[in-house]
């Protein structure tokens, strides 16, 4: 009996464990392993892009974010991070409208202040004098007629073929209400858009009317004018237009008492798509619809 004894007692110290099993853990105590991920292309990214840059001439320890680290940083945090702040509206345009300007500053004040090709005693009255012209009927013609193709330094679109009086007076209009008014617009004003001069006709192009301020030299339409960013303002577009309406008004407005007739699209049908201008005198003053 105390052989079996002894016998069994060294058969359990064989089998014993050199130490005692540790109890299994309780939920929620484990301590979490690291989540590897070393091929994930956000924590690469994340890694590259706060990486610090060692200075030029210093041997400086960059110490890179571990993978674990850059769990910190959601994905939706890392891309809100990463995007640029919106540039502002039109930037292109405005950037090409200041240099237009710019480079166009110099050569348009030498256009006004030069006498070379100047007509009517005004250096910035641009263009030749011409022969007179006779009307082919009774009322029309031009005894001193000019033909003028910029004023002010602003070209147009066609040449104008007027007397002194409404090249002088238009003149004005361009460089003291046109070109200041739109300064600060799209690069200041380029061209207007000249849509008649001189035309031998009756007012309207009715039927029995009288011999138009046209007919005599007196006379000019405006349609509108581009800008030096190339963009077209017209009579017809922007008359009503929401950013451009007040500006077309004004302009109308402000040739009133310099022009003896100012017409736009209030005036009637005939006038919706430009301004006409004459220089024609009345004894109740000028008139302007």
């Amino acid at each position: 009996m105390a052989l079996t004894a002894a016998l069994f007692a060294t058969s359990l110290a064989a089998e014993a464990p050199t130490r005692s099993p540790l109890p299994p853990p309780r939920p929620g105590t484990a301590t979490p392993t690291p989540a590897q991920t070393p091929n994930d292309p956000i924590a690469n990214f994340v890694n590259e892009v706060f990486k610090p840059r060692a200075r030029p001439g210093q041997n400086t320890r960059v110490q890179q974010m571990t993978a674990a680290q850059s769990q910190s940083y959601t994905r939706l945090a890392v891309a809100q991070s990463l995007i640029p702040p919106r540039r502002p509206d039109n930037l292109v345009r405005r950037n090409t409208v200041q240099r237009t300007g710019m480079a166009q500053s110099g050569d348009h004040a030498r256009a006004v202040t030069s006498a070379a090709g100047s007509v009517c005693g005004r250096p910035e009255i641009k263009g030749v004098k011409l022969q007179s012209i006779p009307g082919r009927v009774n009322g029309c013609g031009i005894e001193e007629p000019v033909k003028v193709t910029s004023v002010s330094g602003v070209a147009l679109s066609t040449p104008i073929t007027v007397d002194c009086q409404t090249a002088v007076v238009f003149n004005a209009w361009v460089g003291q209400a046109l070109v200041p008014l739109t300064k600060n617009l799209g690069g200041g004003v380029r061209e207007v858009n000249i849509m008649a001069s001189y035309a031998c006709r009756s007012r309207n192009n009715q039927r029995g009317a009288k011999i138009s301020e046209h007919g005599k030299g007196h006379a000019v339409d405006v349609g509108g004018f581009t800008l030096a960013n190339g963009v077209k303002l017209t009579v017809l577009d922007h008359w009503n237009h929401s950013q451009h309406g007040d500006l077309m008004k004004q302009l109308h407005r402000v040739a009133c008492g310099p022009f003896g007739t100012v017409l736009g699209p209030k005036s009637d049908r005939f006038h919706q798509n430009h301004f006409h201008f004459d220089t024609a005198r009345y004894r109740s003053g000028s008139y302007c619809r």
